[in-house]
């Protein structure tokens, strides 16, 4: 029962290192110029270690001490977390274009005529050959953390089933292995709460004052200690880690049963491996089954991590807002569903036909319930020069009303109009004066904007973005895409009962096995990629790092909705 306490708790840990990158991949976008089909392939990555060796690791189970190997996947993953964190301490500080001089840099994006037009600021000093080579850095630093994290994480469930599976008693054993199986789901959701709790502090919190920082979470250049979240859950590993260096190779069985044979059927049948395999693949029932599986682990793959970042843009919600919702929420709504599944198959004792019913049913009416969501939303706010071009309004004088002004090309400092129009910086809008409140540091307002003019005078704006205005949209989304996730996931039991039914008792391991191969190679590996790549085409501005793509910083609200 220790045994059983510790993996579950191990188990947890492993999936808050690989569950909270998910959860902070918009602000590691933001942080490093990332395009989400980079950071799609980042989340993924994991997936590549894993896979490589999970057929050896299944193969030699039975023969080496499965504990210490347990151990020493659990350090492999705890180091992988420290690793991830690593990027925040090699890089400086995060720095950000700003109206007010500061302890980072003496340039201002204000409207200042009369200054030449080769004014610097920050997005363009930062181009020197070390900080291109930093970005580079970072990015292998990442990838790498990402495949330990996978190569780590490969003994881990097998063994840690399998020993359970052998020295537990017959009736003990599902029981067990139940209490796994609903931590393993619960991981997902501690993750995103933990990202939702660090993602509130600054990232900078170590190496900036408070009175430094001049951003508030809502602010859309905000970026949150991300590092932050990977150092709590490593160390988290790290002591999970300790207990299994001292559990014993084998243990006593508990009373109630035989010791049983072979627990992979892999074992026996190594020279037939071909032969299963193709028998496995070439049953009707168990191929169509896993290919409907695939194709909804696809898309929970790449919903797992772009969701937070979709309800962030669509609704202008903070990062940490966007985590809690997906923990409190969309989580163990898919949980419910999981359990609510089991329960109805047990109660009516189903045949395979009526688990397939039931499976086409759950994802029928998943459809009808997510259907809705292809129009819950808006568009994209209107900003100036990017979404909305005033030419149309105000004839000429409105492309004139920021030429004196010298403005640096790639400021981004999003300010909201008195007329309710988006610029990307103050100096586009040819704002000349900033208020500041004196206590914080914080600004107030920018006035005296010559593009902004509302009865023949110059306007005012606040700093920060104007928002979608989608607040009254997005109760209704939670409800429906948490309610599509429930009747999706009631058909996960009937459909895993399917393939454990329809395929002959000695090829069962194996085929589950085989099944997992597919799920990784089909779904799990390319769908954060391909929903990345979907991602980046609707994006409309692009931030440009030392004249490359960097992150995005507008997207088509309604195509990445509809995408």
């Amino acid at each position: 029962q220790f045994f059983v306490f510790c993996h579950g708790l191990l188990q947890l840990s492993q999936l808050l290192v690989s569950g909270y990158l998910k959860s902070s991949i918009s602000t590691i976008e933001r942080r490093y110029g990332l395009s989400s089909q980079t950071s799609g392939l980042l989340a993924s990555f994991n997936e590549v270690g894993n896979t490589l060796l999970i057929v050896f690791v299944s193969y030699f189970g039975s023969r080496v001490h499965r504990p210490r190997f347990i151990g020493c996947g659990a350090i492999l993953v705890s180091l992988a977390g420290f690793l991830m964190s690593l990027p925040h301490f090699i890089t400086g500080p995060y720095e950000y274009d700003q109206s007010v001089a500061s302890m980072f840099s003496n340039t201002t994006d204000l409207c200042q005529p009369g200054v030449p037009g080769s004014r610097g600021n920050l997005s363009d000093a930062g181009c020197t050959p070390h900080a291109a080579r930093e970005n580079h850095e970072v990015l292998l630093v990442m990838f790498v953390a990402q495949a330990l994290l996978g190569i780590g994480g490969v003994p881990i469930q097998p063994f840690g089933i399998s020993y359970i599976d052998d020295f537990a008693s017959e009736r003990n054993s599902p029981l067990y292995l139940g209490i796994l199986f609903s931590v393993t789901t619960i991981g997902p959701g501690v993750a995103f709460m933990l990202g939702s709790a660090m993602l509130r502090f600054y990232v900078d919190i170590d190496k900036v004052t408070g009175d430094g920082v001049q951003l508030t979470n809502k602010d859309p250049r905000w970026v949150g200690a991300w590092w932050l979240g990977f150092l709590v859950a490593a160390s988290l590993v790290a002591v999970s880690a300790v207990p299994y260096f001292f559990f014993p190779r084998e243990m006593p069985k508990e009373v109630g049963e035989v010791l049983r044979i072979a627990l992979l059927a892999l074992h026996t049948n190594t020279s037939y491996f071909p032969l299963v395999l193709l028998r496995n693949l070439s049953h009707p029932v168990y191929l169509l089954v896993v290919l409907a599986q695939v194709n909804l682990s696809a898309m929970v793959a790449g919903l797992a991590t772009f969701m937070a970042k979709f309800l962030e843009r669509q609704f202008s919600l903070t990062a940490s807002l966007a985590n809690m919702i997906i923990g409190a929420v969309n989580i163990p709504g898919a949980m419910v569903g999981i359990v609510v599944g089991g329960a109805i198959l047990k109660r009516f004792q189903m045949s395979l036909r009526q688990c397939s019913a039931m499976c086409v049913l759950g994802m029928f009416l998943c459809l009808l319930m997510a259907f809705p969501l292809l129009f819950l939303g808006c568009p994209t706010q209107k900003v100036a020069g990017v979404t909305y071009s005033e030419s149309s309004e105000f004839g000429h004088r409105a492309l004139k009303c920021n030429l004196q002004c010298n403005c640096p090309e790639k400021a981004y400092n999003p300010i909201c109009g008195s007329n309710a129009i988006e610029y990307i910086s103050p100096c586009s809008a040819g704002c000349r004066v900033v208020i500041i409140n004196a206590g914080n540091n914080s600004v107030l307002n920018y006035t005296n904007c010559s593009c902004i003019s509302e009865n023949g005078l110059a306007g005012f704006a606040k700093p920060g973005t104007c928002g979608t205005g989608c607040s009254h949209l997005f109760l209704p989304f939670v409800v429906l895409s948490c309610l599509a996730g429930i009747l999706a996931s009631t058909s996960h039991t009937p459909s895993f009962m399917l393939i454990l039914r329809s395929i002959q008792p000695e090829d069962k391991s194996f085929a589950v096995g085989i099944q997992f191969m597919l799920l990784r190679v089909l779904a799990w590996m390319p769908g954060p990629v391909l929903y990345g790549s979907a991602i980046d085409t609707t994006c409309i501005l692009w931030e440009k790092k030392c004249d490359r793509k960097a992150a995005c910083r507008y997207y088509d609200n309604n195509l990445f909705r509809q995408r």
